[in-house]
């Protein structure tokens, strides 16, 4: 299918040689992750978003809008197949904010990417809705540690009982590792992951259609709105909180803080 490179380039601010190198690969990523924000108003407002890379073009790329992880990395794996970049499709489990003994589905997606210049391939993930998502690519080597200031994260092995092994994606928050999600290498296909959007959108107990989440991350600024309460997080960690009168002033602020914008006339529940 077709993707228009440059339209998606000015989308995220990027200018630079398109080789599959490491280093296209880490600017890439940081430009996606400054560039296009997380949102999830399609199962809000009683549907699914579809995965098709036309319509990821036309909500991601040409219109004020933004999407969640399936729409993030289902596009950036296109465009780094483009470039030249080899990448398969990875399941993830979230288990960030899990309760003990609490097993999640694997219903997040990420991605496995090897660049040409680089024996040890990455993990790449544009579209995981925290403060604990990646900014760029971490090497996909057990204890690796990565600087993606503001933020640190690393790998590291989890403990289980398959036959595979189970990667761990941890992020520094207050001196301490805070797991974010688990996953193993076996890649998957794009209609397994056509089936998990289905469910996460469609599912009456999903969270992401019960309210608003949106999340925006620019240099120095860390923007997160739950439901109807707006998160601003600084660089520095200084951390600034309030809610928001209704779903008129959500609409607002999604317009001018996250730059998403929805048709007129569009009414959110509650």
């Amino acid at each position: 299918m077709t993707l228009d490179l440059d339209a998606y380039f000015t989308r995220i601010g990027w200018a630079g040689e398109r080789r599959p190198t490491a280093d296209v690969l880490r600017s890439v990523h940081r430009a996606h992750m400054f560039g296009i924000p997380f949102e999830n108003l399609e199962p809000v407002l009683g549907g699914a978003p579809s995965l098709a890379l036309p319509d990821l073009e036309a909500k991601l790329v040409r219109s004020e809008r933004g999407g969640y992880c399936y729409e993030h990395n289902t596009l950036l794996a296109a465009v780094l197949t483009r470039i030249g970049f080899r990448v398969a499709l990875l399941a993830g489990r979230v288990v960030l904010g899990a309760a003990p003994g609490d097993v999640r589905p694997r219903t997040h997606m990420l991605l496995r990417v090897q660049a040409e210049d680089e024996p040890t391939p990455f993990v790449a993930d544009v579209g995981f809705g925290s403060t604990g998502a990646l900014l760029e690519p971490i090497p996909l080597v057990a204890g690796a540690e990565l600087d993606d200031a503001p933020r640190r994260h690393r790998l590291v092995h989890a403990p289980h009982d398959g036959p595979l092994e189970l990667w761990q994606l941890q992020a520094e928050k207050g001196g301490t590792w805070e797991p974010q999600y688990e996953f193993t290498l076996e890649p998957f296909g794009a209609p397994d992951f056509v089936v998990a959007n289905w469910y996460v959108a469609t599912n009456p107990r999903s969270p992401f259609r019960q309210a608003v989440f949106a999340q925006r991350t620019r240099p120095g600024l860390h923007q997160a709105l739950s439901g109807r309460t707006l998160v601003r997080t600084a660089d520095d960690g200084t951390v600034e909180e309030r809610g928001l009168a209704g779903p008129a002033d959500v609409l607002r602020v999604l317009a001018d803080d996250f730059g998403v914008r929805l048709p007129e006339g569009t009414v959110l529940p509650g």
